[in-house]
Protein backbone atom coordinates (compact mmCIF):
# COMPACT_ATOMS: atom_id res chain seq x y z
CA UNK A 1 0.00 0.00 0.00
CA UNK A 2 1.75 3.65 -1.01
CA UNK A 3 1.52 5.55 2.14
CA UNK A 4 3.08 9.05 0.03
CA UNK A 5 1.37 12.13 1.33
CA UNK A 6 -0.87 13.36 -1.64
CA UNK A 7 1.14 15.38 -4.08
CA UNK A 8 0.08 19.35 -3.39
CA UNK A 9 -2.62 20.94 -5.90
CA UNK A 10 -1.84 24.50 -6.41
CA UNK A 11 -4.64 26.78 -5.24
CA UNK A 12 -6.78 28.56 -8.02
CA UNK A 13 -6.57 32.18 -8.21
CA UNK A 14 -9.98 33.21 -6.54
CA UNK A 15 -9.74 36.99 -7.74
CA UNK A 16 -7.36 37.59 -10.84
CA UNK A 17 -4.63 39.97 -9.92
CA UNK A 18 -5.46 43.27 -12.00
CA UNK A 19 -9.40 42.84 -11.41
CA UNK A 20 -8.06 43.25 -7.72
CA UNK A 21 -5.92 46.37 -8.23
CA UNK A 22 -8.26 48.09 -11.14
CA UNK A 23 -11.07 47.25 -8.35
CA UNK A 24 -9.03 49.00 -6.11
CA UNK A 25 -8.20 51.83 -7.79
CA UNK A 26 -11.29 52.54 -9.20
CA UNK A 27 -12.91 53.14 -5.62
CA UNK A 28 -10.60 55.18 -4.74
CA UNK A 29 -11.08 57.48 -8.04
CA UNK A 30 -15.16 57.38 -7.73
CA UNK A 31 -14.25 59.29 -4.38
CA UNK A 32 -12.06 62.46 -6.00
CA UNK A 33 -13.90 62.68 -8.88
CA UNK A 34 -16.42 64.23 -7.39
CA UNK A 35 -13.82 66.77 -5.51
CA UNK A 36 -12.20 67.54 -8.85
CA UNK A 37 -15.35 68.78 -10.36
CA UNK A 38 -15.41 71.72 -7.90
CA UNK A 39 -12.87 73.11 -10.64
CA UNK A 40 -13.68 74.37 -14.11
CA UNK A 41 -10.40 74.07 -16.53
CA UNK A 42 -9.71 75.57 -19.72
CA UNK A 43 -8.65 73.39 -22.67
CA UNK A 44 -7.99 75.56 -25.27
CA UNK A 45 -11.72 77.04 -25.84
CA UNK A 46 -13.32 74.40 -23.89
CA UNK A 47 -14.48 75.07 -20.31
CA UNK A 48 -14.56 71.62 -18.02
CA UNK A 49 -15.18 70.49 -14.92
CA UNK A 50 -11.71 69.12 -13.77
CA UNK A 51 -13.54 65.67 -12.67
CA UNK A 52 -14.08 64.52 -16.00
CA UNK A 53 -10.38 63.17 -15.50
CA UNK A 54 -11.80 60.92 -13.07
CA UNK A 55 -14.99 60.04 -14.77
CA UNK A 56 -12.90 58.69 -17.72
CA UNK A 57 -10.52 56.85 -15.54
CA UNK A 58 -13.79 55.01 -14.23
CA UNK A 59 -15.30 54.66 -17.81
CA UNK A 60 -11.79 53.03 -18.85
CA UNK A 61 -11.30 51.11 -15.86
CA UNK A 62 -15.02 49.53 -16.17
CA UNK A 63 -14.46 49.13 -19.49
CA UNK A 64 -11.07 47.34 -19.53
CA UNK A 65 -13.05 44.57 -16.37
CA UNK A 66 -15.12 44.03 -19.14
CA UNK A 67 -12.59 43.40 -21.62
CA UNK A 68 -10.57 41.11 -19.17
CA UNK A 69 -12.97 39.40 -17.06
CA UNK A 70 -16.41 40.28 -18.16
CA UNK A 71 -19.03 42.38 -18.34
CA UNK A 72 -20.77 40.96 -14.90
CA UNK A 73 -17.65 41.72 -13.66
CA UNK A 74 -17.56 45.10 -14.56
CA UNK A 75 -20.99 45.23 -13.86
CA UNK A 76 -20.13 44.26 -10.21
CA UNK A 77 -17.75 46.95 -10.02
CA UNK A 78 -19.63 49.89 -11.05
CA UNK A 79 -22.27 48.59 -8.00
CA UNK A 80 -20.08 48.36 -5.49
CA UNK A 81 -18.77 51.64 -6.45
CA UNK A 82 -21.86 52.93 -4.83
CA UNK A 83 -20.40 52.03 -1.42
CA UNK A 84 -17.59 54.51 -1.44
CA UNK A 85 -19.18 56.91 -2.73
CA UNK A 86 -22.06 57.26 -0.61
CA UNK A 87 -19.43 56.72 2.11
CA UNK A 88 -17.49 59.53 1.55
CA UNK A 89 -20.83 61.85 0.83
CA UNK A 90 -21.64 60.96 4.59
CA UNK A 91 -18.00 61.25 5.75
CA UNK A 92 -17.86 64.68 4.62
CA UNK A 93 -21.72 65.76 5.61
CA UNK A 94 -20.61 64.49 9.06
CA UNK A 95 -17.08 66.41 8.77
CA UNK A 96 -19.34 69.89 7.52
CA UNK A 97 -21.38 69.40 10.78
CA UNK A 98 -18.41 69.32 13.28
CA UNK A 99 -17.72 72.67 14.28
CA UNK A 100 -13.95 73.35 13.05
CA UNK A 101 -11.18 74.15 15.61
CA UNK A 102 -10.82 77.88 16.90
CA UNK A 103 -7.02 77.35 15.82
CA UNK A 104 -7.75 76.28 12.11
CA UNK A 105 -6.08 78.45 9.43
CA UNK A 106 -8.94 81.20 8.65
CA UNK A 107 -9.09 80.65 4.60
CA UNK A 108 -9.36 77.42 5.04
CA UNK A 109 -11.92 77.38 7.52
CA UNK A 110 -13.89 79.53 4.88
CA UNK A 111 -13.01 77.30 1.76
CA UNK A 112 -13.46 73.81 3.14
CA UNK A 113 -17.29 74.09 2.73
CA UNK A 114 -17.19 75.44 -0.71
CA UNK A 115 -14.73 72.76 -2.01
CA UNK A 116 -16.68 69.56 -0.60
CA UNK A 117 -19.87 70.83 0.14
CA UNK A 118 -22.99 70.36 -1.92
CA UNK A 119 -26.61 70.70 -1.74
CA UNK A 120 -28.60 67.28 -1.58
CA UNK A 121 -30.17 67.87 -4.81
CA UNK A 122 -26.43 67.52 -6.74
CA UNK A 123 -25.65 64.60 -4.45
CA UNK A 124 -28.68 62.59 -5.57
CA UNK A 125 -28.05 63.79 -9.38
CA UNK A 126 -24.04 62.55 -8.32
CA UNK A 127 -25.42 59.11 -7.81
CA UNK A 128 -28.44 58.56 -10.31
CA UNK A 129 -25.65 59.57 -12.91
CA UNK A 130 -22.96 57.74 -12.06
CA UNK A 131 -25.18 54.68 -11.75
CA UNK A 132 -26.82 54.98 -14.89
CA UNK A 133 -23.86 56.21 -17.38
CA UNK A 134 -21.87 53.70 -15.70
CA UNK A 135 -23.79 50.85 -16.57
CA UNK A 136 -24.53 52.63 -19.98
CA UNK A 137 -20.81 52.62 -20.74
CA UNK A 138 -20.81 48.84 -19.69
CA UNK A 139 -23.88 47.77 -21.71
CA UNK A 140 -22.05 49.53 -24.95
CA UNK A 141 -19.08 48.27 -24.54
CA UNK A 142 -20.02 45.05 -24.48
CA UNK A 143 -22.81 44.88 -27.13
CA UNK A 144 -20.21 46.55 -29.67
CA UNK A 145 -18.25 43.44 -29.34
CA UNK A 146 -20.47 41.09 -31.53
CA UNK A 147 -21.35 44.22 -34.46
CA UNK A 148 -17.83 43.78 -36.01
CA UNK A 149 -15.35 46.24 -34.14
CA UNK A 150 -14.53 43.43 -31.41
CA UNK A 151 -10.80 43.38 -31.92
CA UNK A 152 -10.79 47.43 -31.79
CA UNK A 153 -10.90 47.94 -28.15
CA UNK A 154 -10.12 51.64 -28.30
CA UNK A 155 -12.89 52.19 -30.53
CA UNK A 156 -15.38 50.07 -28.43
CA UNK A 157 -13.96 52.29 -25.43
CA UNK A 158 -14.29 55.54 -27.12
CA UNK A 159 -17.77 54.61 -28.71
CA UNK A 160 -19.21 53.95 -24.83
CA UNK A 161 -17.77 56.68 -23.88
CA UNK A 162 -19.03 59.38 -25.71
CA UNK A 163 -22.64 58.33 -25.27
CA UNK A 164 -22.06 57.43 -21.57
CA UNK A 165 -20.70 61.35 -20.86
CA UNK A 166 -22.86 63.08 -22.66
CA UNK A 167 -25.99 60.79 -20.92
CA UNK A 168 -23.92 61.52 -17.54
CA UNK A 169 -24.26 65.34 -18.88
CA UNK A 170 -28.14 65.50 -19.50
CA UNK A 171 -28.90 63.55 -16.19
CA UNK A 172 -26.59 65.53 -13.87
CA UNK A 173 -27.40 68.74 -15.27
CA UNK A 174 -30.93 68.72 -15.50
CA UNK A 175 -31.11 66.88 -11.71
CA UNK A 176 -29.57 69.37 -10.55
CA UNK A 177 -30.25 72.73 -11.76
CA UNK A 178 -33.53 72.23 -13.71
CA UNK A 179 -35.98 75.01 -12.93
CA UNK A 180 -32.94 77.16 -11.51
CA UNK A 181 -31.04 78.02 -14.64
CA UNK A 182 -30.62 77.68 -17.87
CA UNK A 183 -29.27 74.34 -18.46
CA UNK A 184 -29.28 73.91 -22.50
CA UNK A 185 -26.45 76.34 -22.64
CA UNK A 186 -24.91 74.66 -19.78
CA UNK A 187 -25.13 71.03 -21.38
CA UNK A 188 -23.99 72.06 -24.86
CA UNK A 189 -20.55 73.30 -23.55
CA UNK A 190 -19.91 70.31 -21.39
CA UNK A 191 -21.02 67.76 -23.95
CA UNK A 192 -18.34 68.99 -26.32
CA UNK A 193 -15.55 69.14 -23.97
CA UNK A 194 -16.43 65.63 -23.04
CA UNK A 195 -16.90 64.34 -26.46
CA UNK A 196 -13.49 65.56 -27.74
CA UNK A 197 -11.49 64.12 -24.12
CA UNK A 198 -13.53 61.10 -24.71
CA UNK A 199 -12.22 60.96 -28.24
CA UNK A 200 -8.94 62.15 -27.20
CA UNK A 201 -7.78 60.04 -24.14
CA UNK A 202 -10.20 56.86 -24.04
CA UNK A 203 -8.34 54.91 -26.86
CA UNK A 204 -4.59 54.96 -25.40
CA UNK A 205 -6.09 54.71 -22.23
CA UNK A 206 -8.08 51.65 -22.34
CA UNK A 207 -5.24 50.08 -25.03
CA UNK A 208 -2.60 50.71 -21.67
CA UNK A 209 -5.11 49.45 -19.26
CA UNK A 210 -6.01 46.02 -21.43
CA UNK A 211 -3.04 45.50 -22.09
CA UNK A 212 -1.56 45.52 -18.48
CA UNK A 213 -4.51 43.66 -16.93
CA UNK A 214 -3.58 40.61 -19.35
CA UNK A 215 0.57 40.93 -18.73
CA UNK A 216 -0.47 41.00 -15.04
CA UNK A 217 -2.52 37.90 -15.33
CA UNK A 218 -0.15 36.14 -17.21
CA UNK A 219 2.35 36.17 -14.76
CA UNK A 220 0.11 34.75 -12.15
Amino acid sequence: MDASPPLAQPSPRAFPRSLFILSLFYGGMVCIAGVLGVKQVAIGPLAVEAGIFGFLLLVVMASAVAELHGRAAADALVRWGFLPLIASALLIRLVLWLPADPGMYPPAVEAFPIVVGQGARMMIAGLISYGLSQTLNVLIFDKLKGQGVGRFVWLRGMIASIVSQVADTVMFITISFYGERDILGLMGGQMVAKVALSVILVPPLITLFVAWGRRVDARG
